[in-house]
């Protein structure tokens, strides 16, 4: 279903507590308790016939004689009752219900299945069951059974445990820190963690998210909401099971979707910290600056073994500082000595702020009688504007409740040794490092598809038709050969023939010779169809060291060399061998895997040589149909260049590396085109903003460009088509934008005529847009393409619907 109506429990208008009690210890006294306590300021309305009043309300006897729908419904009840319950509220268009109680028997089981069927019609969304609930502290809405009320914060928690969301909001509570939402998502019989990353990816009051879960329902629907998530914020996992056989896989899901793993929940309670209160930008290297000599080596020693690299200094920086702070040692660390006064730190960081290349700000302290504490933390408060690429302090010790909470207010986050500090920001640093696989895009299959594909695809099918269910031998060389891949039966006449005149080489050349062709390690490559992430790589390569486990790592497809290089670079082996061959290799195996659709599994040997790889005893599974890819490559069959207007022009979906084009693009339009585009007036669009229009999931979305190349062999962008379908693929909702410069020329209709034909090639049922109505342009060409105008709740805004299918 994935966010639809969940802005109904995000921010809820109104809400009913639908078996709300005042008995001590009942489920429904500790919900309507707490809705009480949070001071919800909406229509509250309780529900229970054994009641008329509770805490001051008017109760309502049944939910179906409510006085208007509530944004939210909380069910308290037995679970006999949620069929009856759910329908009532879908009736009168409530959104959402958080089910509190949980399923215990079959005959709960099936009452949940008919309460589902009952949203289904009117797509109420429900949390649960067995969920504590979800909380917005901004709006005060505690919607649920949570052991405190919660502060308003920057970080989201996400979590399939009712115990330990429980313990992290009281973790929370006690030190001051708050959160933009908390949801324990229960039993997930419909809004599951996918549905909540998705909704949070563009919520602007949550700048982290923080996820803690043990699987995933559905892998492809989260994977494409952890992606767009993690393209606009840090997004940081915690899932356990270590032992679990699977868990490496998730690690190379978490990896491939941009969030950062953490290993314990220690880890995930600082980024409450350092994500929540501060705003820092995760440079690579940072400055430390102390005191003491000490505290410099403590502090050192944490920062390298959390991976991080102190940044080195500029001359210019130690002399400004030598002649600021003539006591000081200077260089990375700085320490300003045994003597060092408050205003010391302050000065450092002024001083500092002046060369960029210093990175992120790190004060480590501990109270002294000329630097106590609460006067240093002052003075980090004072020029804390200075720290341009943030600041983080680590107090041995702690400080004081009131001392915190002015920290936290002007951003800055507080640690209570060192390696916590450093671990911190070192997973900043590696939320930095996802982003950048984030923007790779591997290539589908273009609208013509080159000889050597068709002929593998042909291949498997006509495999198939025989009865056969597996290729190898031969069979399985040649279609892999169609790929660029290089199997090692096809070398062993050529390498028999070149004995001879090998031995009578020199020793020198024997040496060099044999080194080469003699194998740096065989790694066994399988693939197989996961019930939940689809077709799967896994890599296994004996031990480097014969101490150490043989390295597992799981890969998933499409790979394009820069993800293969992420998965070679983990491996001991990857600095003995030519990096090229072993990336040219797994991008292949993986296209063969996208582009022939019939390949469910494979085993192979994977000899990696010093100079070159190649296919050992490949065996491949083929059967009619497998599971979807999580991830969708690039479609290169939308792509097209034709002559339009005098131009050379290419039409093609969008990619990442287009931010810098589209920046431009909208930069060039006036404001008022700006305006009758996004339905008001519109300043700049920072990183993320265009992150969300330029790295898109397309499965769930298009956007086709019209580009042309200037003199210079820069890609301009004309205009831009987007389409995005809701969950079922019912309809798919459309706008167009073309630069100011290039109206007139009919490139809107060349686009809106191609999203009808991309919405039609998905088998979307109706395509449909919007428009101000002063916006006559938009409106004639929705006429002109086979729109029918329709209404609008808004008098302002025309609407705009065609059917897609043949006869409606």
């Amino acid at each position: 279903m994935t966010v639809r109506n969940l802005d109904a429990l995000f921010r809820p208008k109104s809400v009913a507590v639908i078996g709300a009690s005042e008995r001590p210890g009942s489920t429904g006294a500790m919900v309507w308790a707490r809705v009480l306590e949070g001071g919800f300021d909406g229509p509250l309305w309780p529900v229970n016939p054994k009641y008329d009043t509770l805490g001051g309300h008017a109760v309502i006897h049944d939910a179906g004689d409510l006085p208007q729908a509530p944004t939210v419904a909380l069910i308290c009840t037995p679970p006999a009752s949620w069929p009856s319950i759910i329908h009532k509220l879908g009736g009168l268009g409530t959104r959402a219900a958080v089910i509190v109680g949980e399923v215990r028997s079959d005959d709960d089981r099936l009452a949940l299945r008919h309460a589902l069927s009952a949203a289904r019609p009117n797509l109420l969304r429900i949390v649960g069951p067995g969920s504590l609930g979800v909380v917005s502290p901004t709006l005060r809405a505690h919607l649920g059974a949570p052991s405190c009320t919660v502060k308003a914060g920057g970080v989201a928690w996400v979590s399939q445990s009712n115990a330990l969301t429980n313990a992290v909001l009281g973790w929370a509570h006690a030190r001051g820190l708050g959160f933009s939402h908390a949801v324990a998502l229960g039993d997930e019989a419909d809004v599951d963690a996918g549905d909540v990353l998705d909704y949070l990816a563009s919520d602007p009051g949550t700048r982290a998210i923080l996820l803690e879960l043990d699987s995933v329902r559905a892998a492809r629907k989260f994977m494409s909401a952890a992606r767009a998530a993690a393209r606009n914020k840090p997004v940081l996992a915690l899932r356990s099971g270590r032992a679990d056989p699977a868990d490496a896989l998730y690690t190379a899901a978490f990896r491939r979707a941009g969030m950062v793993r953490v290993d314990a929940l220690d880890d995930l309670l600082d980024e409450i910290e350092t994500l929540g209160v501060g705003r820092v930008a995760a440079g690579a290297t940072a400055t430390l600056i102390t005191s003491d000599r000490g505290l410099a080596t403590l502090a050192c020693d944490a920062f390298a073994a959390a991976g991080g690299t102190l940044a080195p200094w500029p001359d210019e920086a130690s002399g400004a500082l030598r002649q600021a702070l003539p006591h000081a040692v200077g260089g990375n660390p700085l320490r300003l000595g045994d003597d060092a006064r408050p205003e010391h730190f302050g000065t450092a960081l002024k001083l500092l702020a002046e060369h960029r290349g210093t990175g992120t700000a790190f004060v480590v302290h501990a109270s002294t009688h000329g630097a106590p504490v609460g006067e240093v933390a002052q003075a980090l408060i004072a020029n804390q504007r200075f720290a341009y690429r943030g600041l983080l302090a680590c107090f041995f010790g702690g400080v004081d409740a009131a001392t915190r909470d002015a920290l936290h207010a002007q951003g800055i986050p507080v640690h209570t040794t060192p390696q916590r500090l450093a671990r911190a920001f070192a997973r900043l640093v590696d939320y930095r490092m996802g982003r950048e696989l984030l923007m790779q895009t591997p290539e589908g299959l273009p609208a013509d598809v080159p000889d050597a594909i068709d002929a593998a695809q042909a291949q498997a099918r006509a495999a198939l038709a025989a009865g056969e269910r597996q290729l190898t031998g031969e069979a399985a060389a040649r279609l892999l050969e169609r790929f660029g891949l290089e199997i090692e039966a096809a070398r062993a006449d050529t390498d028999s023939e070149a004995k001879e005149p090998q031995r009578e080489a020199s020793d020198c050349a024997d040496s060099n010779a044999e080194s080469l062709r003699k194998p740096v390690v065989d790694i066994a490559v399988e693939l197989h169809d996961d019930d939940n992430f689809g077709p799967v790589f896994r890599f296994t390569a004996p031990s480097a060291d014969g101490v150490s486990e043989p390295l597992r790592i799981y890969g998933l497809p499409p790979l394009n060399p820069t993800l293969a290089r992420d998965i070679v670079t983990r491996s001991p082996y990857a600095r003995l061998v030519a990096p090229g061959p072993a990336l040219a290799a797994l991008t292949a195996l993986s296209q063969a895997v996208c582009d022939v659709g019939e390949i469910v599994g494979l085993t192979l040997t994977l000899r990696v040589y010093r100079d070159h790889v190649t296919i050992v005893d490949p065996t491949l599974a083929i059967a009619p149909t497998r599971s979807r890819l999580a991830i969708v490559p690039y479609p290169r069959c939308f792509e097209e260049t034709l002559d339009w207007q005098g131009l050379r022009v290419t039409v093609r979906p969008i990619r990442p590396e287009d931010e810098a084009a589209h920046h431009d693009f909208v930069e060039a339009m006036t404001p008022e085109d700006l305006r009758l585009r996004f339905f008001g007036a519109v300043g700049t669009f920072d990183h993320s903003q265009l992150a969300r229009m330029t790295q898109i999931d397309y499965d769930r979305e298009m956007a086709l460009i019209a580009t042309v190349q200037t003199d210079e062999g820069v890609s301009r962008t004309l205009g831009v088509v987007r389409a995005v379908a809701d969950p079922d693929n019912e309809t798919a909702e459309f706008a167009v934008a073309v630069r100011s410069d290039q109206k007139g020329r009919r490139l809107g209709r060349l686009l809106t005529d191609r999203i009808i034909r991309y919405a039609r090639t998905r088998g979307t049922h109706w395509l449909v847009g919007e428009a101000l109505r002063e916006n006559t342009a938009m409106i004639a060409l929705a006429r002109a393409s086979g729109f029918t105008m329709t209404p609008t709740e808004d008098p302002g805004v025309v609407g705009f619907r065609m059917a897609l299918d043949e006869g409606v």
